[in-house]
């Protein structure tokens, strides 16, 4: 996600709308899925977004992501108004550097995750409130990301394999998982052990939905693990304040792709409205961005929480789809746009309604299968961490324990990589939690006692455009500890 420094479009696009013949075409075409308080309420520009990928025919139609779970792997989620309802919200592991601090574990410091949550999913519930993509949808946080937004790849990686393992526990049905972030690897997806995961989880029956990147025209590839050909990869596109998608433009932020791989097809990414965290780092540090409950970015994790939502609505209506259904139908029933270049846009720009009714058949993919069985210090790509000013680099994760890729891909593929709260050799969660009562969470960080950083190399982090400080962890082990960020890639945070 990219921050502006300021917002250029003073005025929202309901407005920009209104002012043209546009807004008398938009009105008659879905007046019945328009309640009279949306155009004049507190964020017609999600709705806006929401027009142009068709989403309220597909409302209108009862593929609004009800009984659908939606995992996103980010910086956490909070409870904000549209994201606190009644079985709305549920809570995974917080596998992030805040765990240690019961005032920051499983909530969203850092101001990321909370935004892309409700842009898939979140909703008021209330006639002319807010409401993402997929408004009955329901979001399964899972944390990787702190107060800064520092992670290791194997915090993403395990993360992942929470998801697969805990996809299907009694009262819970994870079919998409949100990835807005991703790292510039060094290697083939055929070989990474980021790629391997995310595929992991697409075979495992989870629609997986990945940023392209936010490195524009500086490569020419997509992030990690977008690069794999398996998942559904979203570029963004910018509307440029209409409806009709034959003005539409390519912002210089989205990463671009090649003959090998590129996006799938692109969704609004371009100053998009997501809910805010007060206090939070992005609404500390990016004032101007606030625009009351609302906090205004671009990117492609923007884009990629449309298509998640859009995935939402899909399944809802067409449950026994597979993941491989679902991007054909995506990509089938995908619209062109004024660029029609498909290394920018691949098939073109997503639409909800569409999509939901498409007949993708018996679609399967066929491709070369990621092995991970190559170097996680490859996968990190220039995303790194630092811890004290040493910067973890090397075949290990965040706690020293040695990455065996071929001991930890087996585990993966088979569903059983976690262990209670164990994960690769090492304890990384309290062993509390119970798959039956999702509602009362009991996850609780550990000391990570045991860690030794001896001889351990780490690096840092970095956030589309955001320059970050260090973070203090205040609890038993860590206590006093400095957690750095400042390497990151712009693609990291997509």
């Amino acid at each position: 996600m990219h921050i502006p420094l300021a917002t250029p479009r003073g005025i929202t696009w309901e407005r920009r709308i209104a002012a043209g013949a546009a807004a008398a075409i938009v009105a008659g075409a879905i007046a019945t899925a328009l309640p009279a308080a949306a155009a004049a309420g507190p964020l017609p520009d999600l709705f806006s977004v929401e027009q142009v990928v068709n989403a309220p025919q597909a409302w209108q139609a009862g593929a609004t992501g009800a009984g659908i779970d939606v995992a996103v792997i980010d910086t956490g989620v909070t409870p904000v108004p549209g994201l606190d309802g009644a079985n709305k919200l549920i809570y995974g592991p917080d596998l992030s550097f805040d765990s240690q601090d019961p005032t920051t574990s499983y909530v969203d410091t850092f101001g990321h995750g909370t935004a892309i949550a409700s842009i898939i999913a979140g909703n008021d519930g209330v006639a002319g409130g807010f409401q993402g993509v997929a408004p009955n949808a329901r979001l399964v946080s899972v944390k990787v990301g702190n107060r800064v937004g520092a992670v290791d790849v194997s915090q993403i990686i395990a993360g992942i394999d929470w998801v697969v393992q805990h996809a299907h526990d009694p009262g819970v049905n994870i079919r998409v998982l949100n990835l807005s972030l991703g790292t510039t690897s060094t290697q083939s997806y055929v070989n990474d052990p980021l790629a391997q995961a995310a595929e992991n989880a697409w075979k495992h029956g989870i629609a997986v939905v990945v940023s392209a990147g936010n490195d524009g025209t500086a490569v020419n590839s997509v992030a990690d693990p977008a690069n794999d050909p398996f998942v559904i990869t979203v570029g963004a596109e910018d509307p440029v304040g209409t409806v009709t998608p034959a003005d539409d433009v390519v912002p210089s932020f989205s990463q671009r792709g090649n003959g090998s791989r590129r996006p799938d097809l692109v969704a609004p990414g371009a100053y998009v409205m997501g809910l805010n965290v007060p206090g939070s780092t992005l609404a500390t540090q990016y004032p101007n961005a606030v625009m009351g409950r609302f906090i205004r970015g671009s990117g492609t994790s923007q884009a990629a929480a449309v298509v998640s939502g859009a995935v939402a609505d899909m399944l809802s209506a067409n449950p026994s789809w597979t993941p491989d259904q679902a991007k054909a139908a995506l990509t089938q029933s995908a619209v062109r746009i004024g660029v029609n270049n498909p290394n920018f846009v691949g098939a073109g720009l997503v639409s909800v309604a569409g999509a939901v009714a498409a007949n993708p058949g018996s679609s399967r993919q066929f491709w070369a299968p990621a092995t991970g069985l190559g170097s996680l210090e490859a996968a990190r790509g220039n995303a790194h961490i630092a811890y004290n000013g040493v910067t973890l680099t090397g075949e290990k994760d965040i706690f020293g324990n040695p990455w065996v890729p071929a001991l930890m891909v087996p585990a993966e593929q088979a569903g059983t990589a976690w262990s209670g709260g164990a994960y690769n050799n090492g304890t990384w969660t309290g062993t509390g939690w119970s798959s039956v009562t999702w509602s009362s969470v009991t996850w609780s960080s550990v000391t990570w006692s045991s860690v030794t950083w001896s001889s351990v190399t780490w690096s840092s982090v970095t956030w589309s455009s955001v320059t970050w400080s260090s973070v203090t962890w205040s609890s038993v082990t860590w206590s006093s500890a400095m957690w750095s960020s400042d390497l990151w890639a712009s693609s990291s945070w997509a």
